[in-house]
């Protein structure tokens, strides 16, 4: 038997953290995702879902929303700004488990720090520990979550974001821990938006951020939570992923020690993380067929964990409903990318996916699984696609572009951000001030001023 329950596990390994303690690899992944984040939340600000978000947590107070020149209360610049971050599911993820961490934590801890006064440091440190949590709770969940029809990034994202906050404010172990416990009863998010593209995906990760603010001031007002909130006969994983069987050993080996926050992933391309390798697969293939009318069917080789996601049903995946349901339908971005080749924020506006011509390719992509298919350990792509003539072309993909094993530089992501503001029609120059933002705050400087992010972009 444990001498410590996992949580408490948790809080001893953050509870002592310096910013000195963080390696340069974290620090700069740490550094990334605020400038995506960023960039994405301003991008997505005057979209339906963005203003509905906006007008639904319209308060006043001290907090920031990324792009918005007036204060709101912290509650709800955390939710409109993981809610405006995710809309368009072009933020961060992790490989081990399809977690959004920048939408979640960046949020949570900008909010929590105009609420609270912490310095630059405690946040830098907020947000290290924030994401490595959560990118090892999502190598522990597995697929188990998501096949119980929750969303990885909205029921972990809170546990996640009540530590890293929790850990930001400098809270005692036992507050870290009734935190964590407290979190357990605040985290939610199902998967049904998949049936119709609906917009609560969306909401997840900001209700998550929320939450977790939320769970470290009860955890630190001495509000008591379950210290067996993760491994319990009715915690987190018998909840959230039907099992009590969960192996914890990637979740507390080596923590604070070995960070696999190195290893955050960022997306080329403006939809589901599994279909990425297919698009580039089927970009590489639209050069070589002069004439898309020739093509008479497109294979895909997909992991079996990811075609009730992306793949199925067939006919709703062939033809989506909306532009948002095309972000996680495999046949539209394959067909996007033999197409439009690209898959940005252009390649999924409503005029976009409602394009007769990509609709016909998307009619002809269907799927195969291949049992050898290493996903959610490594996402790759494989297209087999046959001309009229019969020749067939094939097309491979051996990772997530963006991810560990091909990562995008800094530089990449700020030329990215900018692109997602010129997207929005506002000012290029705003991705300058939100990386010179995001460098002070992460090297722990002190005139890192989070209200400075209201203008950037305006």
């Amino acid at each position: 038997m444990m001498d410590k329950t996992i949580s408490q596990q948790i809080a001893t390994a953050f509870l002592d953290v310096k910013l000195d303690d963080l390696p340069r690899g974290v620090r700069e992944k740490c550094a990334q995702s605020i400038i995506d984040t960023v960039g994405l939340t301003i991008a997505a600000l005057e979209t339906d879902y963005g203003i509905a978000t906006r007008q639904a947590f319209d308060d006043d107070g001290c907090a920031t929303v990324f792009g918005l020149d007036r204060g709101f209360s912290p509650d709800s610049a955390a939710i409109i700004n993981g809610t405006c971050g995710h809309g368009e599911d072009f933020d961060n993820t992790f490989e081990g488990c399809p977690v959004h961490t920048g939408v979640v934590l960046v949020p949570a801890l900008l909010a929590a720090m105009e609420r609270y006064g912490f310095s630059s440091d405690r946040a830098a440190i907020g947000l290290a520990t924030g994401i490595e949590t959560m990118c090892r709770l999502g190598i522990v969940a597995n697929k188990y979550v998501h096949s119980a029809g929750f969303h990885p990034t909205g029921v972990i994202g809170a546990i996640a974001a009540a530590v890293g906050v929790s850990v930001a404010r400098k809270l005692n172990y036992k507050q870290i821990v009734n935190a964590m416990g407290v979190a357990g009863s605040m985290a939610s998010g199902i998967i049904e938006y998949l049936a119709d593209g609906s917009s609560t995906k969306r909401l997840h990760p900001g209700w998550a951020a929320h939450c977790g603010i939320r769970a470290s001031a009860m955890g630190g007002a001495g509000f008591s939570g379950p210290i067996s909130v993760f491994e319990g006969e009715h915690g987190f994983f018998h909840a959230f992923a039907n099992r009590t069987d969960i192996d914890f050993a990637p979740l507390i080996e080596d923590l604070g020690k070995d960070w696999v926050t190195c290893h955050l992933a960022f997306k080329p391309f403006a939809c589901g993380t599994m279909t990425q390798p297919y698009v580039d697969c089927a970009i590489e293939l639209a050069k070589k067929v002069v004439d898309l009318e020739t093509i008479e069917s497109i294979e895909c080789e997909v992991g079996e964990g990811t075609v009730h996601r992306l793949w199925a049903p067939s006919e709703t995946k062939q033809s989506p409903p909306t532009a948002y349901a095309a972000k996680f339908s495999g046949p539209y971005c394959v067909a996007s990318g033999l197409y439009y080749r690209d898959a940005g924020l252009s390649e999924f506006t409503d005029v976009a996916v409602q394009n007769p011509d990509v609709l016909k390719i998307a009619r002809k992509v269907t799927y195969v699984i291949d049992p050898l298919n290493p996903y959610p350990k490594n996402y790759i792509g494989h297209i087999r696609l046959k001309l009229r003539s019969g020749n067939v072309l094939e097309a491979r993909s051996p990772c997530l572009r963006g991810g560990a094993q091909a990562p995008m530089s800094t530089s990449e992501i700020i030329d990215k951000c900018k692109a997602n503001i010129e997207f929005s029609g506002r000012d290029i120059s705003g991705a300058n001030v939100i990386a010179d933002f995001s460098e002070r705050l992460m090297s722990g400087d002190s005139s890192a001023s989070v209200s400075i992010l209201r203008r950037a972009g305006t």
